[in-house]
């Protein structure tokens, strides 16, 4: 039968005017009534918001009258409504997670949250030109296109465009999944791929823009430097040669002022940064509609700028004027400056150099036009070594052997070596700045559509810039003038200033401009970005970087970020700063990429991108163009950047927070584990892979703290971090009842497992009782090919005590369960007695008593344990039992060979065993096991029968004890005694004449006539019990610890508490003491 629900329609105002108010009001004297502004417990808004949440009982009934949302009211501290949920996310502000950048009070921030937010082009676009366009375009892009040519040019501005394009796309799909905060690239990698990976890609990204700062800081003291006041440089070259080493240091003291000064404008107020930030802006977007207007100039007009030219050398033309070796002046003629450089006098007699006296002096135009068809000598490249002369091609010359002092000549040299690859790694930081609309998704009106938009648009804008210039700059300047890196054949002017319309001063000025406003927006955004990650805890040094002023300026971060900032700027050479941060920038894109792919690929629930136009392959494509940049770049570095991102990623693995982010990763090991578990199902090992996989069986007290923690210790020691570990409990009771207490028992067991570093898993069960629980845990426990195949459990010490009458049985059904699944059982007896994990053994034995054979666990586990520090340095014994057959000495020599295939060290040792007449002792243990036994069956009746019956056979048998006990002897102490219980053994047992037997045991019936009723086969199981157990002593009482073959329990359950007691008589007065029960399969092999 269908039922229909009504649903009201609850306002919710923020006046408070809703239902309750109007409750309220007409019942204005109302004790019940509730003060509004009281908060309540269930979903954080205030009482007038959420009208179905009411702590008081009494008025549940009139409360609720006329609602429809009665049914749901129990829930609703844990389930707020959804009227009231909507009005939370409606007034979500989204401000930073990791970093607090208003310097607003609470009221000024609710007025910021109602100004009208940045849209695509203010907040996305422009950022993004800014930051992309930057000083290589003015300070290198020619020089790249002269030494590369137009067509590598154009193949190296477009690598790089398509990487960061594919790096935008796969950044956009992140960016629109959910509301990215304020921190913009670390938040969205680290969320996305961990907090390893965030950590570790979040501290390169943070090196890169701090190393930008310093790139920054040196192109602008370059260009000042160079092209505004060469004049200012405080270390002058002696000679020639030492130009070069002057330059850098006065960069160095000049960046370290210009770092100082810009380190305190940014302490002083970001909001000056950001003032300044359109200033900035429009001094880039004028200087490239300057480049522009200049080349459009040059196909109806090219400006007249006269290069110099030796043969085909290019002369720096800084120290003369005409461009001639002679000049005729008043009939007469005159050498000119350029003679007076190249000769050693102002003579024409004087002696000259060889090649100037060869060579003649021509003059061609530096920047011909569009028009001149120049375009096809320059598509081709001219890499040269260190200290070439820029030369130019098509151009003859007389070559010259002997060359005098050609670094004091006006030569235009090389200032460094030139190849493909390093052009890269100068011209990569160029396209970088991608992420600074992201940086700013908390300013923005509509983040999931601005990010990709303004981004991807930004992105292209600048490609077709830069290619542009490629094309245009080839087309309309001469190939020795690109090469010609500072203009010194241009008199020191900039290149590209010189092209430029209507003047040079446009690009130099706008360019000094535009370099100092990305030093300062990298000298704000990097501090940032550490104050992030350091607030995130995940790495615990850093955490002093978190802290700030009380406005949320990060103070001590800033001065770390001018440290390093520092260090950038004393190398000193833009070219070798350049790749550096290229290294960190391209590792950050390729992470961002492998995010995007990752997650994509895992098809997780929570992965839906308001932007569609992403694919894996795509971001697959972008991580590997960047993976291959790096190593284009320069292998070194980034074998240095891998190097320095794997160091953060292990520190924060060891010791980093845990964090819990829903990050891609872990969801990659969870699709990885359950391939790996789908490989694994089919089968059982191989003997060569064959290890302890172990169910720890652990037993919690009233409190759910674990009763023998030392087993944790024992299986770590066994197991040392390797293989499959389950440690699992029981409790009894119902899961509804005892949910909570199960929580906190598992808690408890996975710190303990924690404090003795068990890997592993927990696994708890809510049972009826503790015999069911424990069944099911060795059925359940695992999951597909990774289940258990040995469990562990202590010995049941209490076993005997009245109170605890059933915890024998619950032992027995666990041995017969484990048999039935096919598992080993290992029992560990005085398990208080075993060492921790911080104990050492200096020395003693672990000794194998080895007597049935049960497919090698006893052979196995000593050799495991010495694995572990604290049995490293026991020494291994095995023990065998040979019977009167047996040839003992043969049988030493066969062991010690199959221990030699096994490649197993250990000593050997033959016991023989005889037989001998069955003690006095032993029978007397028999008649104690066996009343002990009547007494425990009795203790199934009902409870005052129990306690009745039980007193009764206390009473009845105290005497007969005590007479027991005054005529037992100490049993003697043979030499050469006992034999092993086996199978065989128990037939010839059983086909043994009885009245042999009888007659043999006359004498010791009639010392206690009780003797004689007892069962045979218990006698004959006790006395191998008794002397076996003799044999162990004599041999190992001293041992750290014995391993002994458990036998099995009887098939008849008749006899499962005289079980008890043969095992407690086997194992007693040794201290450590393992029984093991094989699995019934061979778990090792002589074979490779």
């Amino acid at each position: 039968m269908p039922t229909n629900f009504t649903v009201v329609p609850v306002e919710a105002r923020v006046d408070g005017s809703g239902d309750e108010a109007a409750e309220r009001s007409e019942e204005p004297g109302s004790p019940e009534s509730v003060d509004p502004a009281c908060p309540t417990s269930g979903d954080g808004n205030p009482r007038e918001n959420s009208p179905f949440i009411n702590n008081v009982e009494v008025e549940r009934e009139s409360y609720f009258e006329g609602k429809n949302m009665a049914l749901f009211e129990e829930e609703m501290d844990s389930n707020p409504m959804v009227s009231s949920l909507l009005n939370k996310l409606a007034n979500y502000t989204n401000l930073s997670q990791g970093v607090v950048e208003h310097e607003e009070d609470e009221d000024s921030r609710r007025r910021e949250i109602k100004a009208p937010r940045m849209g695509t082009f203010i907040g996305v676009y422009l950022p993004c030109l800014q930051n992309i366009l930057g000083v290589i375009l003015f300070l290198r892009l020619t020089w790249i296109v002269g030494a590369a040519g137009v067509l590598e040019s154009f193949l190296i501005v477009a690598m790089c465009c398509t990487c960061t394009m594919l790096t935008a796309i796969s950044m956009s799909a992140i960016a629109t999944n959910g509301v990215v905060p304020a921190g913009g690239s670390y938040y969205m990698i680290s969320r996305s791929l961990g907090p390893e990976f965030g950590g570790a890609v979040g501290l390169c990204f943070y090196l890169g823009t701090t190393f930008a700062g310093a790139m920054y800081i040196l192109g602008t003291i370059e260009i000042f430097l160079t092209y505004i006041s060469p004049s200012a440089a405080i270390f002058q070259a002696e000679s020639a040669d030492g130009e070069a080493a002057a330059l850098l240091n006065n960069m160095r003291v000049y960046g370290s002022c210009a770092l100082a000064l810009m380190a305190v404008v940014v302490f002083v107020g970001v909001k000056y940064v950001n003032k300044l930030a359109l200033v900035f802006l429009a001094c880039v977007v004028l200087s490239i509609m300057a480049i522009y207007a200049g080349v459009i100039k040059t196909a109806f007009a090219p400006p007249d700028i006269p290069v110099c030219l030796l043969g085909n050398r290019t002369l720096a033309k800084r120290s003369f004027e005409t461009c001639a070796k002679t000049q005729v002046v008043s009939n007469g003629t005159v050498t000119t400056a350029l003679w007076r450089l190249f000769c050693n006098g102002s003579g024409l007699s004087a002696t000259c150099d060889e090649y100037f006296v060869q060579n003649n002096v021509t003059e061609i135009q530096g920047i011909p036009g569009v028009a001149s068809g120049v375009f096809l000598d320059n598509l081709w490249s001219t890499y040269s070594d260190k200290g070439a002369f820029v030369e130019k091609k098509g151009v003859s010359s007389v070559p010259v052997f002997e060359e005098s002092r050609p670094g004091a000549l006006p030569y235009v040299l090389t200032d460094i070596m030139t190849y493909f690859t390093m052009l890269v790694g100068i011209y990569f930081p160029s396209v970088t700045g991608i992420m600074a609309g992201s940086n700013r998704s908390g300013d923005l009106k509509d983040a999931q559509k601005s990010i990709p938009t303004g981004t991807i648009l930004a992105i292209v804008t600048t490609s077709f810039i830069y290619l542009s210039c490629i094309v245009l700059f080839g087309a309309c300047i001469e190939g020795v003038v690109l090469r010609d890196k500072f203009g010194e054949a241009l008199q020191g002017n900039l290149v590209i200033g010189m092209l430029a319309w209507p003047s040079p001063w446009v690009i130099v000025i706008g360019s000094f401009f535009s370099t100092c406003g990305a030093g300062l927006q990298s000298l704000t955004g990097a501090p940032r970005l550490l104050q992030a990650i350091a607030r995130d805890g995940i790495i615990p040094f850093l955490q002093v970087f978190g802290h700030g002023k009380a406005n949320g300026e990060p103070t001590w971060a800033l001065l770390l970020t001018a440290l390093i900032c520092e260090t950038g700027i004393l190398i000193a050479s833009l070219d070798s700063v350049a790749p550096i941060l290229s290294m960190f920038f391209l590792m950050c894109y390729m992470f961002v990429n492998l995010a995007c792919a990752v997650q994509t690929l895992l098809r997780t629930p929570n992965w839906r991108p308001r932007f569609k136009f992403y694919h894996w392959t795509l971001s697959f494509l972008g991580m590997s163009l960047c993976l291959a940049l790096m190593f284009i770049c320069s292998w070194y570095y980034a074998l240095f950047a891998m190097l320095i991102a794997g160091c953060i990623y292990k520190y924060i693995e060891y010791r980093g927070a845990e964090k819990e982010w829903g990050d891609g990763i872990r969801g990659l090991s969870l699709n990885a584990a359950r391939y790996a578990l789908l490989r694994v199902e089919h089968g059982p090992p191989h003997t060569k892979n064959w290890r302890p996989q172990v169910l720890v069986m652990l037993n919690l007290d009233s409190e759910q703290c674990v009763k023998h923690p030392r087993l944790l210790s024992f299986t770590s020691q066994l197991k040392a971090g390797k293989g499959l570990t389950i440690v699992g409990s029981v409790l009894e009771g119902t899961y509804l009842d005892k949910h909570v207490e199960a929580q906190r028992a598992e808690e408890n067991i996975r710190s303990l497992m924690s404090a003795e570093k068990t890997k592993g898993f927990c696994q708890l069960v809510v049972s009826s009782n503790l015999r069911d629980g424990a069944s099911h845990l060795i059925q359940s426990a695992g999951l597909g090919g990774m289940k258990h195949n040995t469990v562990l459990m202590g010995w049941p010490e209490s076993w005997k005590q009245a109170d605890n009458p059933f915890s024998w049985k619950n032992f027995v059904d666990t041995v017969r369960d484990t048999t039935a699944a096919h598992q080993a059982l290992l029992v560990a007896k005085n398990i208080d007695l075993f060492p921790q994990n911080q104990e050492r053994f200096s020395d003693g034995n672990i000794d194998v008593w080895w007597i049935v054979h049960d497919g090698g666990m006893l052979m196995l586990l000593p050799f495991l344990l010495r694995q572990h520090k604290v049995w490293r340095k026991c020494r291994m014994r095995i023990f065998t039992v040979a019977q009167v057959d047996d040839n003992s000495i043969q049988m030493k020599k066969d062991l010690q060979m199959f221990l030699y295939h096994l490649r197993i060290s250990a000593e050997v040792e033959v016991v023989e065993m005889v037989e001998n007449d069955i003690s006095a002792f032993t029978y007397e243990k028999t008649l104690m096991m066996e009343q002990r036994s009547q007494m425990l069956k009795q203790m199934q009746l009902s409870k005052n029968e129990r306690e009745r019956e039980a007193q009764l056979i206390h009473d009845r048998n105290t005497a007969s004890h005590t007479t027991a006990a005054a005529r037992t002897q100490a049993p003697p102490t043979p030499d050469k005694v006992q034999m092993t219980w086996t199978k065989e053994k128990l037939i010839a047992e059983k086909h043994r004449n009885k009245d042999t037997s009888a007659s043999g045991f006359k004498d010791l019936f009639s010392l206690k006539p009780e003797w004689g009723n007892l069962d045979q086969s218990n006698v004959r199981r006790m006395h191998t019990a008794v002397k076996l157990n003799g044999v162990v002593l004599n041999k190992s009482q001293d041992a750290q610890l014995v391993l002994l073959n458990m036998p099995g329990p009887p098939k008849n359950r008749q006899g499962d508490e005289n079980y008890m007691e043969f095992l407690e008589v086997l194992t007693e007065g040794l201290n450590r003491v393992l029984l093991v029960r094989g699995g019934g399969r061979e778990v090792i092999t002589i074979y490779s």
